[in-house]
């Protein structure tokens, strides 16, 4: 039987995070995802054991089918094209929700709509526990039908595919749409969705909030202290001098979670190095950071920041949630996030704080412009390999990519979704929102995403540990520097590695 190593706190390991308890990013959200985020990356994972699952024949025929109906298999109506998985009418729906910083009354209002429609008996837990509350139902063969795995305490995806416990979700893509039957799912989302949810060459979980990450900064404290958003790093640099020198924290960062200030560092290696860069690390290679003149740039401006006491007092010691709430309270110029954070901080946020987002300002001789940002898929939902009501766990995911659900979750988390054009034009967004919509536009085609925090967790821990020990003054840049090339090259040790190369 395929099992999920013990993680976190089980295997006497310290927790993580991705982001915020939300997400992280997911996203991340709410992380990286998140994330996390994520949203949010989160717990020191051993080494995945088990044999991989193989799904039924009978299920494999079916997804495989182009149109007519097929034998049905057990729990499973026939197959048809209105019902490609063959979703039993009357049956359960087991749903997992990280509520973190999107919520989960999106959730409900999908899982009401899809009881309605399919005449299934749904069961909803929404918790930031998805390690504690999952992972002995992974282990024990009956996990959930559905999955949103994300947060602080998530399970690293990574060690899910490695123990076979994910359903290979490449059956929803090649479904009709909801939307337009003419339409495949796949033709109906935004560009990097398919890649970032791929393990192995296998597209196994489903980042579905399209999330922006860079600095947010308050419109109405900018006004009143005549502040101009910078564009680049010096002038960040000056506005962060200004901001201490006026009483204020230049930057806040969720010191207890470092994830969130390795958007920072990897944002940017991103933009000084160009997209080689970004790829190099994603692609485990000799130089992504030793060797690196764009990796140690990136590093030693934010350790600049250490060095001339820019940080919010206190910042490196708070939680993601305490150090957002002082930035709300205008005790910080900027804060790095994910674009989950607007609804994450609604009870903090004052009515006119006028949230606004901030693309990465670039170091000089940046190859990346300021208008360039790091934006893709987060908040990954999955469906295990050895759901109950697996027929219905994929057509769940591909009620998700309709436009119906996701203008309830834009409605209801203030958050865009990863399908083209998903949201309904006359939902009004928040200030945050808006903004994040608005670097997207004057990106263009200028925007990126790492892959390796999804692709070898154990990697992005141990950068997320150099990182905590970076800011603070532990090591130095180069140590720094050192280590990330360490978690690199033991990741390039990974049997799976050859499948995860970005071209």
């Amino acid at each position: 039987m395929s099992v999920i190593p013990p993680t976190g706190n089980a295997a006497g390991l310290p927790p993580e995070s991705r982001g915020p308890a939300r997400t992280d990013p997911s996203g991340g959200a709410g992380e990286p995802a998140q994330q996390g985020l994520g949203r949010r990356e989160l717990i020191k994972r051993s080494a995945a054991l088990g044999l991989i699952a193989v799904p039924s024949a009978g299920f494999l025929s079916a997804c495989a089918s182009g149109g007519g109906e097929t034998t049905k298999g057990p729990d499973q109506a026939p197959v048809t094209k209105e019902n490609p998985f063959g979703v039993a009418k009357g049956g359960k729906l087991d749903v997992v929700v990280f509520k973190g910083g999107f919520g989960d009354d999106y959730a409900k209002a999908w899982e009401a709509a899809f009881d309605k429609k399919w005449g299934t008996a749904s069961s909803h837990l929404g918790t930031q526990e998805i390690t504690g509350k999952l992972q002995t139902r992974f282990n024990g063969g009956n996990p959930p039908d559905v999955v949103d795995n994300s947060g602080a305490q998530k399970i690293k995806l990574d060690v899910l595919f490695k123990a076979g416990q994910l359903a290979d979700l490449t059956p929803v893509l090649d479904a009709p749409s909801l939307d337009d039957p003419t339409k495949k799912v796949r033709d109906t989302l935004i560009a990097g969705t398919i890649e970032q949810g791929t393990q192995g060459g296998k597209f196994v979980a489903l980042n579905y909030v399209y999330t922006v990450y860079g600095f947010w900064y308050s419109g109405k404290l900018f006004k009143e202290k005549g502040w101009t958003p910078p564009k680049t790093w010096d002038e960040f640099l000056a506005v962060c001098t200004k901001a201490k020198e006026a009483g204020i924290g230049g930057l806040a960062h969720q010191g207890k979670y470092p994830y969130y200030i390795n958007v920072v560092i990897m944002d940017l290696i991103a933009k000084k190095g160009g997209l080689e860069a970004m790829k190099a690390i994603d692609n485990l290679e000799r130089n992504a950071f030793e060797g690196n003149p764009a990796a140690l740039a990136g590093v030693e401006a934010v350790y600049e920041l250490v060095e001339k006491g820019l940080l919010m007092p206190g910042t490196n010691g708070l939680t993601h949630t305490e150090s957002q709430t002082a930035w709300n309270q205008y005790k910080a110029a900027f804060i790095p996030s994910g674009s989950w954070l607007e609804n994450e901080q609604l009870k903090q946020t004052p009515d006119d704080f006028d949230m606004q987002f901030l693309p990465m300002p670039p170091l000089a001789d940046s190859k990346l412009p300021f208008e360039a940002v790091r934006a893709g898929a987060g908040e990954p939902f999955i469906v295990p390999e050895k759901a109950a009501n697996k027929p219905g766990g994929l057509e769940f995911v591909r009620s998700m990519l309709s436009r119906e659900w996701s203008t309830v979750f834009a409605q209801q988390a203030n958050s865009l979704t990863v399908v083209k054009d998903g949201v309904d034009p006359n939902v009004k967004l928040r200030p945050g929102t808006q903004s994040a919509v608005a670097a997207l536009k004057a990106a263009g085609t200028n925007t990126f995403n790492y892959l390796y925090p999804d692709w070898y967790g154990e990697m992005d821990t141990a950068i997320q540990d150099a990182s905590n020990e970076l800011m603070a003054k532990r090591i130095q840049p180069k140590e720094w520097i050192k280590r990330c090339q360490a978690a690199v090259d033991k990741a390039a040790q990974d049997p799976n590695a050859k499948n995860n190369r970005r071209s």
